[in-house]
């Protein structure tokens, strides 16, 4: 008897939401690293709320198309594990996530600054070697998807070393930011349920070229 695969699961992390007396405690920002780097700074501010507004609209996209989704967090709080990127990378990896889709938004000091950006691990031998390639290949993806779907300015790549979520995770991952809340015009339309849902046709349409149903 054969039995069919099941189709892909994407893992959807919406950034921040941590709780303050959690965020500020440090991590490793790899395995085995000296490095510390805070567990959640609390992001740009409205950002974890339009992070999650934009994670539910993909899941739905996403589960319409026949899609498995599995979310970090489903509320305004994230509650799993100890609480930090660590954590984040871990609920992904024991799920065996064909993609991590990290959401987010920036902020800057500069208010002129706006656009869509998506953001893969550096190659580092023995944390993101194994999901290097596959990460890279699905940030092109979601960002051209991604400007395409909304009409953005595109900010382009931008690879991290120091990203406690890339480094300890064991399965493709990549962290779009959807645009500057610290811009007036664009703050206006992440927080607008259209926009969203562009953004949100777009993180699909570019997660489904990276993984294709069969």
């Amino acid at each position: 008897m054969i039995f069919a695969s099941p189709p892909p699961l994407v893992c959807i992390d919406p950034g921040h939401g941590t709780p303050p007396a959690i965020g500020r405690q440090a991590e490793p920002i790899g395995p085995g690293s000296g490095v510390l780097k805070i567990k959640d700074g609390g992001g740009a501010s409205g950002e974890a709320v339009v992070n999650l507004a934009i994670a539910q609209k993909t899941r739905a996209l996403l589960l319409k198309r026949g899609y498995r989704v599995a979310m970090t967090r489903t509320g305004p709080v994230f509650q799993y594990g100890n609480g930090g990127n660590i954590a984040r990378a871990q609920f992904c990896n024991r799920r065996h996530a064909a993609l991590m889709l990290r959401i987010h938004a920036d902020g800057s000091t500069n208010t002129s600054l706006r656009g869509f950006q998506t953001l893969y691990p550096a190659w580092h031998k023995g944390w993101t070697d194994d999901i290097y390639k596959r990460s890279l290949k699905a940030a092109k993806l979601v960002q051209a998807a991604a400007v395409r779907a909304t009409g953005a300015a595109s900010l382009g790549l931008v690879k991290r070393t120091d990203l406690t979520g890339f480094n300890w995770a064991n399965v493709p991952a990549i962290l779009v930011e959807c645009g500057f809340m610290s811009n007036p015009p664009e703050r206006r339309l992440l927080q607008s349920s259209s926009y969203e849902w562009k953004v949100a046709r777009g993180l699909t349409a570019g997660t489904a070229a990276f993984i294709p149903l069969r």
